[in-house]
């Protein structure tokens, strides 16, 4: 649209868009783009002048400022960023550069034309002492601007706004940026992506109607929409959104565009243009196409429909914009798909790719052409649903899913329920047409095609320094060293990767306690949280074990359907750093089976509609793990203490008999001895032998995920109950922990927990877990501890040496600083959270390793170990 020589008090330019503002020196260019723009979003070539020379006047420099410029201007419109141009840009070839950069970030050039007189451009730049110009620089600039005016829209300029006085400029009161028309991030559904049509009327029909929608056939009209229900008790109105291919190869394609027209007119639908669609138009327009791939059938069809009909079938084509951006930018919906750098932007380019996406340039052995898998490389933010391309079954790939299972073919029409991600089909009623290529071709595999892509990574998601984004706290940054450390423990002692859905956090203890004797005690734990403003807690037991990932599949099949592990039984044991549990492969599905048993016999998958769990677990003995730890440090310090001690005493004893002034000294080894004797006594309740599977003991305390659910709504008591359950069909290996509710400010409730936690310490237990009764809680500054560790004074024993409970010890270490273990376990326990929310959302296994890998680059973090 070009507006010139008018009188103006508003004008609109596209939100997304590379503003040029032209005229001569002296035009107010700077002055009128300080005036209606942003300063961050103007890029100055003078200031830019400046920045490389410190002098906003050296032309000398033009040429390295120019590509300071280009390279701002093309990182904010990579970021979709509205961007303004303040140089002269009189000349043709310099603006040609620009209208390439807008095609390259796919934006539409915009250009504002502040053509004054030259009286008025000369008096500007007389007032300015910093300028310097010859007096035949102006009247050159407004020659070259002038012979340049009438080029502007063959250059690529759509949007033209001249103004020719300073009354002109006056005039002009806003600028308003107009959303582009695939902008509908407003619109947050609940949508029913459809695809391929294909004049499929009658199918078309059965899917809307088991979507919940009423419609009259005959008429072709919708009656009433499908409603959803929220958690709130909302009702949703959903809304139908094709994603083109309306026509073609099947029976009744004006019947189908007459139902999509009117649903669409009404505001009832949403609809982006097919390739056979735009096709269509071209025939209706006159245009010379080749009837054929089914436009023959359509126009055979159309021929009985009034010439209203058909002017309004192509009103209608011609109106369908290229593709759709939804939901905050969550959503996309295109005919062919949509690369990340395309969506949103509006060009020619664009427009093509939505309705035939990317070929290599080759044809196949039909004749038809290669397709480029554009969404192998996709990693956008935003899912990306689209057909085109028939496929046998729905399958999500890299957050994108082509949603045309081939109806016209014989095969089935389907729609995807957003946000809900559940795929819903219905049969085709005949063959309408055979397709030229066998719809899954080369589709070998009986993995998913997620999980064909899954078992390469790129490496430079997981080098350098990462900012991840998590849902439920802030963003958290991994540094490259630690980043390199993760990557060494993966690659060379982590279980099959694909099994690596979660991490669990590390745990921090309370504050230490100032009670003599004592390094931990519950009181400043359920300070903590009387601190954080938590009412009521859950203590729980702390095993004697070590921390367990615990995946259970119902059988092989499940692990192979949605893990994509093939040959390595139906579940897995990990522990906190992804190694695995169990060397002897054997006795780990041994194990498995037996909780498999127990979920089977306890009716978990009926009760929870799944053929997997990821359990959160403490696995014992802590010798099964920790032998080599035990042996060599443990046992170790132990076996010496009780050797040496004893003839030291006896040697001390005899000294003193004989009068030697050795009494301290042997007061100080007595107490020594009895230090390492408890040491010694603390380890040991730690280890028994294993000689069978009946010798483990598994402690589930979290039911993570099951098949599209996580539980991290559920409170802790619920999770306690539900675990319960589980435990009751294998008493011999699953333990039930015990648990205690306190209420937070009810003196006798929390005397009541440090009362059991002194009698579980006392008879020999590591102590207790105290955790915020939901699994998810925040205060003012976000998330706070999932969970607080309180140990007993003779497990510290060995954490921190036989010698600890020394008073000089306890003073040195009362003094232990708590942020940094915090820090961590708030942001591990965030990541973990993260990892199983995209895998059970099925987002592709690079992204939820990230997460994970992020978990493990934590863990190399320097933070002193026994806390």
């Amino acid at each position: 649209m070009s507006r010139r020589n008018t009188k103006l008090s508003h004008i609109s330019i596209p939100e997304l868009s590379l503003v040029l503002l032209i005229g001569p020196s002296g035009a107010g260019k700077s002055t009128f783009a300080r005036k209606f723009f942003k300063s961050t979003e103007v890029i100055s070539s003078d200031v830019c002048r400046g920045l490389i020379s410190d002098d906003e006047n050296n032309q000398a420099v033009s040429a390295d400022a120019f590509e300071v410029v280009r390279f701002i201007a093309a990182k904010r419109l990579k970021l979709g960023l509205l961007t303004v141009i303040d140089a002269t840009n009189v000349q043709p070839e310099s603006r040609k550069e620009w209208v390439r950069l807008a095609r390259e970030y796919h934006v539409l050039p915009v250009a504002i034309v502040l053509n004054m007189p030259e009286r008025v451009c000369q008096d500007r730049n007389v007032l300015r002492t910093d300028r310097n110009f010859g007096a035949h620089v102006i009247p050159q600039q407004i020659g070259q601007l002038k012979r340049g005016l009438r080029g502007l829209r063959e250059e690529g300029f759509r949007h033209i706004f001249e103004m020719r006085s300073e009354e002109d400029v006056a005039m002009l009161e806003t600028i308003t940026r107009t959303p582009l028309y695939n902008n509908k991030k407003e619109e947050h559904g609940p949508f029913d992506i459809i695809g391929d049509v294909h004049g499929c009327y009658d199918e078309l029909c059965t899917l809307l109607h088991t979507l919940g929608y009423q419609l009259d056939k005959e008429n072709a009209t919708l009656i009433s929409a499908a409603t959803t229900t929220t958690a709130d008790g909302y009702t949703l109105i959903r809304k139908p959104v094709f994603v083109g291919d309306l026509v073609d190869r099947g029976p009744k394609s004006p019947q189908v565009l007459r139902l999509v027209m009117n649903m669409v007119g009404n505001g009832q639908a949403l609809c982006v243009p097919g390739n056979h669609d735009a096709k269509l138009l071209r025939y209706l327009n006159g245009k010379n196409v080749q009837l054929r791939h089914g436009l023959e059938q359509t126009v055979a069809q159309l021929a009985g429909e009034t010439p209203a009909f058909l002017e309004s079938v192509k009103s209608f084509i011609d109106g369908l914009v290229s593709h759709y951006v939804l939901d905050d930018g969550k959503l996309v919906v295109a005919h062919a798909g949509l690369k990340e750098s395309m969506q949103g932007r509006g060009s020619g380019a664009v427009r093509e790719f939505c309705l035939y996406g990317e070929t290599t340039g080759e044809t196949d052995e039909f004749g038809l052409p290669v397709r480029y898998n554009w969404a192998l490389e996709y990693k956008g933010r935003a899912m990306v649903v689209y057909g085109h391309t028939p496929v046998p079954v729905a399958q999500w790939l890299n957050n994108t899913i082509d949603i045309d299972t081939g109806c016209v073919f014989g095969a089935s029409l389907t729609a995807l329920r957003y946000p809900e991600r559940e795929l819903v089909s219905v049969p085709a009623l005949e063959e309408y047409a055979v397709p030229a290529r066998p719809i899954g071709y080369n589709a070998e595999s009986t993995l998913s095609v997620q999980q064909q892509y899954d078992g390469v990574l790129d490496i430079a998601d997981f080098t350098g320094k990462q900012i991840l984004e998590t849902r439920y706290s802030h963003n958290i940054t991994i540094r490259e060293e630690n980043n390199i450390a993760a990557l060494e423990v993966m690659s060379r002692f982590a279980v099959n990767p694909k099994w690596l859905i979660y991490l669990p956090p590390t745990m921090s203890p309370a504050e230490t306690s100032q009670e003599p004797g004592m390094l931990e005690n519950p009181a400043e734990g359920l300070q903590y949280f009387r601190d954080a403003g938590i009412t009521k807690v859950i203590c729980e037991t702390k095993h004697m074990g070590s921390r367990a990932v615990v995946i259970v599949c119902r059988d092989e099949a499940a692990a192979a359907a949605r893990f994509g592990v093939t040959g390595e039984g139906n579940g897995i044991v990990y522990t906190r750093t992804g190694r695995a549990f169990f060397t002897d492969k054997q006795m780990e599905q041994a194990f498995i089976a037996r909780i498999n048993t127990a979920l089977i016999n306890t009716g978990f998958y009926e009760s929870f509609d799944t053929d997997w769990v990821c359990l959160d677990a403490e696995l014992m003995p802590w010798s099964a793990k920790a032998q080599a730890l035990l042996q060599h440090q443990y046992a170790a310090v132990g076996a010496a203490a009780g050797h040496a001690l004893p003839a030291v005493m006896n040697a001390l004893q005899q000294a003193v008999s004989n009068g030697a002034p050795a009494q301290a000294l042997l007061d100080k080894y007595s107490q020594r001895l009895g230090q390492t004797t408890r040491y010694a006594a603390a380890y040991r309740q730690y280890c028994w032998p294993v000689n069978e599977l009946s010798d483990y003991k598994l402690a589930p305390f979290h039911i993570m995920a099951t098949e599209g659910k996580t539980y991290f709504d559920k409170d802790h008591e619920w999770h306690m109950s539900a675990i319960k359950n589980i435990c009751a069909g294998d008493k011999q290996i699953l333990l039930a922990t015990p648990y205690l509710l306190v209420d937070i400010g009810d003196a006798e409730s929390e005397k009541a927990a440090i009362t059991w936690w002194e009698q579980l310490t006392a008879a020999g237990g590591e102590g207790m877990v105290i955790k915020p009764y939901t699994f998810l809680s925040k205060d003012a500054k976000g998330l706070i501890q999932p969970a607080i560790k309180i140990r007993g004074k003779e497990y510290l024993r060995i954490i921190y040496g036989p010698e600890y409970d020394a008073e000089e010890n306890l003073a040195r270490l009362r003094s232990r600083k708590l942020s940094g273990k915090r820090s961590l376990a708030l942001r591990e326990f965030a990541l973990g959270l993260e990892a199983l929310e995209r895998f059970v959302n099925k987002e592709p296994l690079q992204l939820v390793h990230r997460c994970v890998f992020a978990i493990l680059a934590l863990e190399s973090e320097a933070v002193d170990p026994r806390l």
